[in-house]
């Protein structure tokens, strides 16, 4: 899932923003595999510069951090002020001394040296212009440098996802779903297609570009009761989205709506959904 880029940016500045840093230990329960597995694919070494894209709140800042070890350099851009906040506190209490961090835009902005890597846990899919973002994140990288990212692949491929944002729907039929929903436009499911991605990225002049499917469990929000997944559930996701833009009269309904979509999921390890994404990497010539 964490961390928009482009215009949409701005709304993770004030609420969005501070909702994700209150959520980020559950956050990052919920996608922490994710990131593992895409961070194994772009097999990041010891003494590389790696750039992540998207860094949210921190958990991945210093994964990395810890993969390049202390002759290596991580550099951090997030939109979002209230995230950065965050992970530059947890980098500051980690006590590693090797990571950066950048407010601002990945799609735009200019980097003093090239990277040998960049990465990304959900953060590349909001792009208002994708095929200009990852022609700039193309130049950021050094000749054979390599990219490496985890996206989500289609709504109907994710329960968690599309039960939830069903089971709020069928309460209000006639509300429109989330423009960050809709498929032909950025969001969290805008590369479920490997076509399109492939092609995106080769025009962006990445060669060796490889998707290879990642079908696991998602552990939803760290939940380990059906109280704290609906509380999550009604906090971020596609279905809190449709949630927030309705009657707040009708909130009774939307909870009563996802507790039962969600029940099915429980077990004795806490709330567990299948989940289907994508692990891309690619190179630069």
């Amino acid at each position: 899932m964490k961390d928009l880029q482009g215009t949409s940016g701005s709304a993770w500045q004030d609420a969005a923003g501070r909702k994700w840093v209150r959520l980020q230990a559950r956050t990052d329960a919920q996608l922490a595999p994710f990131g593992h597995a895409a961070q194994a694919a772009l097999e990041v070494t010891a003494g590389e510069r790696v750039l992540d894209v998207g860094c949210g709140a921190g958990q991945t800042l210093l994964e990395l951090s810890e993969r390049v070890g202390s002759n290596g350099q991580v550099v951090g851009v997030d939109v979002s002020e209230p995230l950065l906040a965050r992970a530059r506190e947890r980098v500051d209490q980690s006590g590693l001394g090797n990571v950066e961090l950048l407010i601002g835009d990945a799609a735009e902005q200019r980097f003093e040296r090239p990277f040998d890597a960049v990465f990304s846990r959900f953060g590349v899919m909001f792009f208002d212009e994708s095929a200009e973002a990852f022609r700039n994140l193309h130049a950021a990288l050094r000749p054979g440098g390599r990219l490496g990212f985890v996206c989500w692949q289609s709504l109907h491929q994710n329960p968690w996802a599309q039960r939830l944002l069903e089971a709020v729907q069928v309460v209000a039929p006639g509300q429109p779903v989330p423009d960050l929903l809709a498929l032909d436009r950025p969001g969290p499911f805008y590369f479920a297609k490997a076509e399109f991605v492939e092609e995106l990225l080769s025009g962006a002049g990445f060669e060796d570009v490889c998707m290879r499917p990642l079908e696991i469990d998602l552990w939803f929000g760290g939940a380990r009761t059906l109280d704290e997944a609906v509380e999550y559930a009604l906090d971020i996701g596609p279905a809190a989205r449709f949630v927030a833009d309705g009657d707040p009269e009708r909130l009774p309904e939307f909870t009563r709506a996802l507790r039962e979509a969600i029940e099915p999921f429980l077990s004795e390890r806490g709330v567990w959904f299948p989940s289907a994404t994508w692990i891309v990497t690619a190179r630069r010539a």
